[in-house]
């Protein structure tokens, strides 16, 4: 029989696998137990002192069977149908592996460069502020997850297999705690050679992948796909086009709304991020400074409404590192990372405030590319206060929320480093004015974190896309061109790493039926 059950342990004990199996064994009262398997961990931070909940299922009686790995069963598919994805990040790389396991064959094309050679591009635009348009933090293979944490938690249980996105992940060099941690994260040191080894399992069956190649526009017929245009000279053919190009490619989305293919403006969340010394976060969430050796950096997540509006944290980067994410010269785009040790001094998280689409009646002239707009100039006047390099504007957070520029800012992880600026004037002042009572508030839920020893950096506006390409609920397809079937963050449909993937997986099936219905019409 197989018996679940959950332990309780001290951070001291729990890579104790010895101590681990004892304690299951006597709590399960089974005899001749022939395996323990953990199949969750978390932290319980609540008390006095933290400790870990592990749920292990005990077997007795039977033996434990390993799961065949997902890979086993995919077969080469040089010859067979082809399927364009537009978009080499999760959504994208995700859907090429569905694809292969459904006996299609997927070719990618991806406007940035393979994730070793991108690195090049972060260091320039880190250190020298220059920004390469196609290989950014946003750009390139991976996608903007790649090096931005790997954080991997997901609420979008209902959305689809979310064991067998992380397994995959595990099957190209991914630690299985992946598997039972209940917030799993890779890292960004370590994802890079993951996504690497997805390329090499797509080209190995007999995908292609194509770096360096920015789709620009699309071949339709009589309201059906029928291939793309690349580098806007090279056509390339295929029923079935898969949209997986992340939040910040906004020249699809002119490309779609220039070939009359809907498109709407939705809502999205725009602010700062707010870097906190990470032994601060370790006292109040756990209590203790130092933090013990066994728990990992901590975190939080806060919430508030305010007139009407969410602010919430967002991207929580415990242990982690403030990141350049813009996508163009002359704006400033923030973002945050961890290593997988998360053993930076900084903590810090996205702070942001909901904004709906009544709240951009100054941008109506825009249409559906008023959020777009709306975001847009708030990172260009970011960008236009400084010294023309990727400096970011910040401030101390009570001279944050009582409008005065600080005459010294704190320590920080952003590289390019930080100059002091009003980013009380800044922001547009809906946004302001709420993040102004939200981290009031905030300070009230979390004693210790409204201090002078955090910087707030604007600005964080990528948290999603502020466009969504409408599709079919049924059939993934947009419901303009058969054939062409948007995923993942930029389609509107994901928010993260395995949620996107998730929806790659889902649209690569959806594509498959797609085929099967017109080869019976055939």
């Amino acid at each position: 029989m197989i018996k679940e059950l959950e332990i309780k342990l001290l951070p001291s004990e729990v890579e104790n696998d010895s101590l681990i199996r004892q304690r299951a064994i006597q709590k399960s009262r089974l005899k001749d137990v022939s395996d323990v398997r953990i199949i969750r961990r978390s932290i319980d931070a609540r008390g006095n002192r933290p400790f870990f909940r592990i749920r292990v299922a005990v077997y007795a009686g039977e033996q434990y069977q390993a799961e065949a790995a997902i890979l086993e069963q995919f077969e080469p598919v040089d010859e067979a149908r082809p399927v364009i994805i537009v978009g080499a990040g999760p959504a994208g790389y995700f859907a090429a592996l569905e694809l292969i396991e459904l006996g299609l064959k997927p070719i990618i094309f991806d406007r940035g460069k393979d994730v070793r050679t991108r690195r090049r591009d972060l260091r320039a635009i880190q250190q020298f502020g220059e920004v390469n348009p196609h290989s950014n933090y946003c750009f390139g293979e991976g996608g903007a997850g790649t090096y931005s944490d790997g954080k991997l938690y997901t609420r979008s249980h209902k959305r689809g297999n979310i064991y067998k996105a992380l397994k995959l992940l595990v099957e190209h060099g991914a630690v299985s705690d992946i598997l039972v941690d209940a917030h799993p994260h890779i890292g960004s040191n370590k994802l890079p050679k993951v996504v690497a080894n997805i390329r090499e399992t797509i080209l190995k069956y007999g995908g292609e992948i194509h770096f360096d190649s920015q789709v620009t526009d699309f071949i339709l017929q009589d309201s059906e796909i029928k291939g793309v245009i690349v580098n806007d000279r090279d056509e390339h053919m295929a029923d079935a086009v898969i949209l997986a190009t992340g939040h910040s490619a906004r020249d699809i989305y002119y490309l779609l709304h220039q070939k009359h293919l809907k498109i709407e403006a939705k809502p999205f969340a725009l602010g700062v991020r707010i870097e906190h010394p990470q032994p601060l976060i370790d006292k109040i969430q756990y209590n203790q400074s130092p933090r013990e050796a066994a728990l990992p950096a901590s975190s939080y997540k806060l919430a508030c409404q305010v007139k009407g509006r969410g602010v919430f944290s967002f991207c929580m980067c415990p242990g982690g590192l403030v990141v350049p994410a813009a996508t163009a010269p002359g704006e400033i785009v923030v973002n945050g990372m961890s290593m997988s040790r998360r053993d930076s001094p900084y903590a810090n998280s996205g702070t942001v405030v909901s904004v709906e689409l009544e709240d951009l009646q100054p941008y109506q002239k825009h249409g559906v590319f008023a959020g777009l707009i709306f975001q847009q100039s708030v990172e260009q006047a970011m960008f236009s206060f400084g010294d023309g390099s990727q400096k970011a504007p910040a401030q101390r957070l009570p001279d944050f929320v009582n409008k005065k520029i600080s005459n010294t800012l704190p320590g920080t992880s952003y590289i390019p480093g930080l100059i002091a600026a009003p980013l009380h004037e800044l922001l547009p002042k809906g946004i302001y004015m709420r993040l102004q009572e939200g981290v009031r508030e905030f300070g009230k839920k979390m004693k210790g974190y409204y201090t002078e020893e955090a910087n707030v950096i604007g600005t964080e506006s990528r948290t999603s896309a502020p466009v969504r390409i409408p599709r079919d609920r049924e059939t993934y397809m947009h419901e303009d061109a058969k054939g062409l079937f948007p995923a993942g963050e930029g389609a509107g449909y994901a928010g993260g790493i395995i949620s996107a993937a998730m929806d790659g997986q889902n649209v690569a099936r959806a594509v498959a039926r797609y085929y099967q219905n017109k080869s019976a019409v055939i």
